[in-house]
């Protein structure tokens, strides 16, 4: 089952250890998931804040 993260500075700093993130961009919100060896983790924000994210994540970004 995949585990929601609340916080993006603890989201940017687990993306250290992923193996990728996808993007999945909404009207409303973009969805951020990272691919990590065992699980998956997600995110949930709004596009403005996303943007600030997706530039400090450290692993390969894939836009869906």
């Amino acid at each position: 089952m995949p585990r929601e993260i609340t916080e993006a500075e603890e989201f940017i700093r687990l993306s250290e250890e992923a193996l990728h993130c996808t993007v999945k961009r909404l009207p409303k919100t973009v969805k951020l998931k990272l691919r990590m060896p065992k699980r998956l983790l997600t995110m949930k924000t709004d596009p403005s804040r996303a943007e600030e994210t997706i530039k400090k994540l450290q692993c390969e970004i894939r836009e869906v």
